[in-house]
């Protein structure tokens, strides 16, 4: 900004200068030097100074000012009459004046010009100066405020994990226990290695029963880490768009090897057809499938396919049957005594759930209520053949005001809603008979949820989400003590 400034001030001081220049130099160079009164003023000087010669027909008339309105120099010079000799000295060299007079006051505008171009790119870039000031400003301020919300999430992230710091310490302990099984085994191998070369030299008796010890701990070790405790949900995935607002889905969690085909069940009543996908990336790609026709419609979403047979609920009755998908036939059909049905004991969300089958690691498991126990979650162990109940839990928690549940290695877990924010906060452990309030959030992404199962093969929840089948991943630890194994 200095440089076209300091142009303006070269310029100003270049006009003075030859202003002053042609005032005195002029009237010498040409032989005048009598200054012109004004007539009306008596002897007062005018505006503007003329400078005469003696005879004023026979010589040239110079007049200056100072500067006019503008603030421009003026200078304005009288030609003498025709009749005077071209051919003077002093006529030539004033002509010779007159034409770089003319030159410099020309190249005057030409710098007039561009300082006014000068000045006008500098108040141009003085306000991109100021945008550009205003702009950093306001970046400044968008960091600042990126980096409080960074530090917020980063706080609420170690939150989240400082409860599990316990846990890990536990996790030292297993790590301990593993090695001394590692430690073991290498023993016993050893003592193998050495009782070949030298039979006889160990009971063997003694050695296989140390075999046999150690095989037992390692299977209900591996038993142990199979279960553990939900402390996590997972973002939901969403595989395909499709059906109406209710329904289920599912794949078979004891499915052998190479069967992934998956189950679909639109609607929650009066509806018979189950859809067949011969695999995961058929039905997430394709709309091919086989279509199976239940004996009967069935009732809700609670339906479970479990090794190659499909579970439901007959329509408007408490009556569990279980259907063979290869042949078609049913296999079994058994009463569940005092459950409620046909919307008497549903969850929250309505649609005829008043009686939830499930399978976990454990096996098949139905969740229900009865007026017995005044409409809270009754939690029933199902043979999986026969459909006789095995052993039965009440629970204190009221099923209506149940949003959705699933069980996790014999613990039920139960959501407070199904729309809107959602959150899993009940759990009943049915291997103590105790029940606890936990707080694990997951995304309700389409805002209703009306099926909601675990899967203990793909350790994942599979869900109908208004119209959208999606999957939740799910975080289980495993404590193991010494004292149980």
């Amino acid at each position: 900004m200095s440089v076209p400034l300091l142009k303006i001030g070269v310029v100003l001081s270049t006009m003075a200068m030859i202003t002053n220049w042609m005032s005195q130099t002029l009237p010498s160079l040409v032989g005048l030097n009598t200054t012109r009164l004004s007539a009306a003023s008596g002897g007062t000087l005018d505006r503007s100074t003329g400078v005469l010669p003696t005879n004023p027909e026979e010589s040239w008339q110079v007049y200056s000012s100072a500067q006019d309105s503008e603030g421009r120099c003026i200078c304005t010079v009288v030609a003498p009459q025709q009749t005077m000799c071209s051919r003077d000295a002093r006529t030539k060299q004033l002509r010779q004046l007159l034409e770089k007079v003319q030159n410099m006051s020309q190249s005057i505008e030409v710098l007039d010009r561009r300082t006014q171009r000068d000045l006008q790119y500098v108040e141009k870039m003085e306000n991109q100066m100021k945008g550009l000031e205003s702009k950093f400003k306001q970046v400044e301020e968008s960091h600042k405020q990126h980096l409080a919300r960074q530090f917020k999430a980063i706080k609420a992230k170690m939150d989240e994990l400082r409860p599990l710091i316990p846990v890990l310490e536990e996790y030292k302990a297993d790590a301990k226990l593993v090695l001394q099984f590692k430690e073991e085994a290498q023993n016993l191998t050893s003592v193998l290695n050495e009782l070949q070369e030298e039979i006889g030299a160990y009971d063997y008796d003694e050695l296989q029963s140390r075999v046999s010890n150690l095989e037992e701990r390692l299977r209900a070790c591996m038993q142990k880490l199979a279960c553990g405790k939900l402390t996590g949900i997972s973002d939901p995935v969403t595989i395909k768009t499709s059906g109406s607002r209710f329904g289920s889905w599912m794949t078979d969690p004891l499915a052998p090897e190479g069967d992934n085909r998956v189950w679909y069940m639109d609607g929650y009543h009066n509806n018979r057809f189950v859809r067949e996908y011969k695999s995961m990336a058929d039905f997430m790609t394709t709309d091919n499938f086989t279509s199976h026709r239940l004996p009967h419609p069935w009732s809700g979403t609670g339906q479970v396919v479990y090794n190659g047979s499909i579970y439901f609920n007959k329509f408007q009755s408490h009556i569990v049957i279980r259907f063979d998908l290869r042949t078609e036939t049913i296999l079994k059909t058994r009463s569940l005594d005092y459950a409620g049905y046909n919307n008497m004991y549903h969850y929250a969300w309505g649609g005829h759930s008043d009686i939830d089958l499930m399978v976990d690691e454990n096996g098949l498991w139905a969740v229900y209520a009865t007026n017995q126990n005044a409409g809270n979650i009754v939690i029933s162990k199902l043979d999986p053949v026969s459909l006789q109940v095995l052993q039965t839990w009440n629970t204190s928690y009221p099923k209506r005001s149940a949003g959705e549940a699933f069980i996790i290695c014999g613990t039920l877990y139960v959501t407070n809603g199904y729309s809107g924010g959602t959150k899993v906060h009940y759990a009943y452990q049915t291997n103590a008979s105790t029940y606890e309030y936990i707080d694990i959030p997951f995304q309700n992404k389409y805002s209703h949820i009306s099926m909601l199962d675990y899967n203990p093969k793909d350790r994942a929840l599979y869900a109908w989400n208004n119209g959208h089948q999606i999957l939740y991943n799910v975080t289980l630890f495993h404590v193991i003590r010494s004292d149980e194994l």
